[in-house]
């Protein structure tokens, strides 16, 4: 199978090329380094069933070529991190937004039987107070005047682009919601939490929680995440449809920063600073953010295999061979 993934050497991307091209598939990726990195492909460019362009979607000469020339397409293109989208807002706005619209363009010109990945993102639930999400559930945003939510707003519009190509020309488009997913080659430099707080702990410094860390999320493992993935676009039943992936297992940041540094063993005190001085502009965080998967496993069979506590040994396993 010849797999295109846009966005391929981010964090979930580069996962998802290793694990295509150990079922021996042939990967081509592509990314621009605004979210991802050189150092999450740069094994696999040993592989003879890789190929790598660096470029941006929006104006790549090659994607009319690259786009016939796949069976599957993994759309995991966009600029992410509370930080990158503060930012540069008008790049989110553009990369999430027209790239998207250009990449399901000219899918229906060059190819139409393609199976498609839309990745969509949990945030799109915005501020509804539900203590847990499924898909049909109301999208609530506040005023417009915060940029801090203009990612979640081009995902949700991502996702309307993707609908209406489902229904003409009909794609074979899957819409996953992605919730929190952490792993391997998921670093801290983008304000990712888990990296975050496995650092700090490891170097007995003060582990920094944003707002009073009350604050729950539902983390999935990225191995976990693939597998969800790789089985949603395969199933046509899914085509047309919006379906949360993720864990729904819940656990608040505090208690987050306190499991972290309990596996590492560390002496860190707990550290909580407002969200201004995080980020420079104090906003309102969403409280909830934990899938219902029923309609996942309805689809897929699909249940998530990983505990938290599984995933972060092996990740603290990992930096302490990096140490």
């Amino acid at each position: 199978m010849n797999i295109l993934i846009t966005g391929g050497a981010g964090f979930i991307g580069s996962n998802l090329a290793a694990y295509h091209i150990a079922q021996g598939d042939s990967v081509f990726v592509v990314d621009d380094f605004s979210s991802g990195s050189i150092k999450n492909i740069v094994l696999l460019q040993n592989s003879r069933n890789f190929q790598f362009a660096k470029a941006d979607i929006l104006v790549w000469d090659k994607l009319n070529e690259v786009t016939a020339w796949s069976d599957r397409i993994y759309h995991m293109a966009a600029i992410v991190g509370v930080k990158n989208v503060l930012a540069d807002p008008r790049a989110v706005l553009a990369t999430n937004i027209t790239g998207t619209e250009r990449l399901f363009r000219i899918i229906s010109e060059e190819n139409q039987q393609v199976q498609i990945l839309l990745a969509s993102t949990s945030e799109v639930y915005g501020f509804n107070p539900k203590s847990s999400f499924i898909e049909s559930d109301d999208i609530i945003f506040k005023e417009s005047k915060s940029l801090r939510w203009c990612y979640a707003i081009t995902k949700l519009a991502d996702e309307y682009i993707a609908l209406a190509y489902a229904i003409n020309p009909g794609l074979k488009v899957a819409i996953a919601r992605l919730f929190n997913t952490i792993g391997p080659n998921q670093t801290q430099k983008h304000g990712w939490v888990v990296p975050s707080f496995i650092n700090q702990a490891m170097r007995n410094e003060s582990i920094t929680i944003y707002g009073d860390g009350s604050q729950t999320r539902s983390f999935c493992d990225v191995r976990d995440m693939i597998q969800a993935l790789d089985l949603l676009v395969s199933t046509p039943a899914s085509y047309g449809e919006v379906v949360n992936v993720g864990n729904n297992h819940e656990i608040s940041i505090l208690d987050l920063a306190y499991l972290v540094k309990d596996r590492v063993g560390s002496q860190s005190e707990m550290k909580f600073i407002s969200y201004k001085d995080a980020y420079g502009i104090q906003f309102d965080d969403i409280f909830h953010r934990r899938p219902i998967l029923s309609k996942l496993k309805q689809l897929t069979g699909f249940t998530p295999q990983w505990t938290l506590t599984e995933t972060l040994d092996f990740l603290i396993q990992m930096e302490r061979k990096r140490s």
